[in-house]
């Protein structure tokens, strides 16, 4: 049965955000492919699947009275999306990338209530000090980059190498929630 917010996301951090804004809701998860498709820029691939998830979770659910939301975050360096990593060479990668550089991290949320779909990309730009091979090597033996786009995460160790952010903290853990916040109050 689908309660009144539901949080189509599998994502502990995503959970960890709304609960500590005061938000009440269940979480259930559909399995999307979130894949990066040829020719796909940044924007439009977080939107996709913030609304496959979003609109797979919703198809389930029989009351009109419920919120379905979706959101998927991506790091973006020079054009190029960095999921989550796949492996340690893959993070060894992303984050010498980043190093030393700004970059930044996409936020594609979908509302949907019956009818009514809401979507949007929220953009927050991050500056990463630069990092040693020493330093990279440390913090992928703490296992904090698995899972995690760009393979890293603000809110953990990685605050360290972070000398500042322009936008939303929140959006990047994974959740803009003052946005999510706004967009609830227009379906609800």
């Amino acid at each position: 049965m689908c309660v009144a917010l539901i949080l189509a996301s599998a994502s502990p951090r995503r959970a960890e955000l709304l609960a500590s804004a005061g938000f009440t809701f269940t979480v259930r998860t559909a399995e999307v492919d979130e894949s990066p498709r040829g020719g796909e820029g940044p924007e439009a691939y977080v939107l996709r699947v913030a609304r496959a998830k979003a609109r797979a979770v919703a198809a389930g659910c029989r009351k009109s009275d419920s919120v379905v939301l979706g959101a998927d975050t991506t790091v973006v360096v020079d054009g190029e999306i960095l999921g989550k990593p796949e492996g340690r060479s893959d993070a060894i990668r992303m984050l010498k990338s980043l190093s030393g550089r700004v970059h930044e991290v996409l936020t594609g949320v979908a509302l949907i209530a019956g009818s009514v779909e809401q979507s949007e990309v929220v953009t927050t730009r991050v500056r990463l000090l630069p990092i040693t091979m020493d330093e990279i090597n440390w913090y992928l033996d703490t296992g904090e980059p698995d899972g995690k786009a760009g393979a890293y995460a603000i809110q953990g160790h990685a605050a360290r190498f972070i000398d500042w952010i322009e936008g939303s903290w929140s959006n990047v853990v994974g959740l803009p929630v003052a946005t999510v916040y706004q967009m609830l109050k227009k379906v609800t």
